[in-house]
């Protein structure tokens, strides 16, 4: 046991900031999403010349993040990026800077299946998650697919998944 757990069987677990998970999730935004304009970018270079341009806009839009199919391809890459990382490691790129992680509500780390349900809020649906979490908020800090998956997101500390965990706001 680390000389930072409390001396207790009861755990304090960390719960990370707002703002701390904003800043991560900004910096796993912009990797995926240059990593994705490259991508399309490349997909598109041999059309540049000789497509037809309306139809193309209408499916991916005028600019190269717009449209129900870059939508659809953006939030699925988004999707495998944080369930990816997030089952293997705990944590994105974003996550790994601030120091952050997501576990289980016992400090453990989480499963894929929960992970996934987590994954699935921030990729489709991040304003409405992130606004009824803040709405129905609870001492955890957690989005409405933390609620579902079980999850938190936490400081990173050595310690975490002891029996009797307490949690405490940073």
């Amino acid at each position: 046991m680390s000389s930072e757990a409390p001396a207790s069987s009861n755990q304090e677990i960390l719960l990370a900031s707002w703002s701390d998970r904003f800043f991560a999730w900004l910096i796993d935004f912009i990797i995926v999403q240059v990593a994705l304009g490259a991508v399309f970018a490349a997909a598109a270079f041999p059309f540049w010349f000789t497509a037809d341009f309306d139809r193309i806009d209408r499916w991916f839009g005028p600019g190269p993040f717009n449209g129900p199919v870059s939508y659809a391809i953006t939030s699925t890459v988004f999707f495998a990026y944080w369930t990816f990382f997030e089952s293997t490691r705990g944590q994105s790129i974003g996550k790994m800077v601030l120091k952050i992680k997501t576990v289980d509500l016992a400090g453990r780390p989480a499963s894929t299946r929960n992970v996934a349900i987590q994954s699935f809020g921030k990729a489709f649906l991040l304003p409405i998650d992130v606004i009824l979490g803040w709405i129905f908020t609870n001492e955890r800090r957690q989005r409405i697919f933390n609620r579902a998956s079980d999850t938190l997101v936490v400081k990173i500390k050595e310690g975490y998944g002891e029996p009797g965990t307490t949690y405490k706001k940073d």
